[in-house]
């Protein structure tokens, strides 16, 4: 007996019929834009040169975890911890660093200035590794807090 029920079926094919596929999906070129989130002026206000050397660490949505917003919440900018209040440490995670040598061997390759002596290499992720052992990439690490703060920490800031 056949599992496709066709127990009278002679002829061609020897018993292999061909498998059913759903018609593919097509996308527009719209769907390719980066979605904004409706009613974020925080977010539509920002610039682009603001949020351009930003690596994020840690859970940008978990304040929105935590329920609606309430008269008491503030906006994007007064959520940043200032410097002399920062209470994370000055370590930076085997994740920060994995996302930062990415980030920046991704700037190299497309032809990014290089902020150390080559000495001869070519490799994009050689080059990073060397410009953080150096302390010159031109990073920040965003650590969200679980309450929405943040703390910016420059990469010069951080030891590995």
């Amino acid at each position: 007996m056949s599992d496709y029920g066709d127990d009278g079926d002679v002829g061609g094919g020897g018993g292999v019929e061909e498998p059913m596929y759903e018609e593919e999906e097509v996308f527009d070129e719209d769907d390719l834009e980066p979605e904004v989130p409706e009613g974020d002026d925080d977010y539509n206000r920002r610039g682009a040169e603001e949020e351009e050397n930003v690596v994020i660490s840690g859970d940008p949505s978990a304040a929105a975890n935590r329920g609606g917003k309430t008269a008491n919440d503030k906006s994007h900018k007064d959520k940043k911890i200032p410097p002399e209040e920062r209470s994370t440490t000055k370590y930076m995670t085997k994740y920060e660093k994995a996302r930062i040598l990415g980030t920046r061997a991704l700037q190299i390759s497309m032809n990014a200035p290089v902020l150390v002596d080559l000495e001869g290499e070519s490799d994009p992720l050689q080059i990073a590794i060397k410009e953080l052992q150096q302390k010159k990439i031109p990073l920040i690490v965003r650590r969200y807090m679980p309450d929405g703060y943040y703390e910016d920490w420059s990469v010069e800031e951080l030891q590995q």
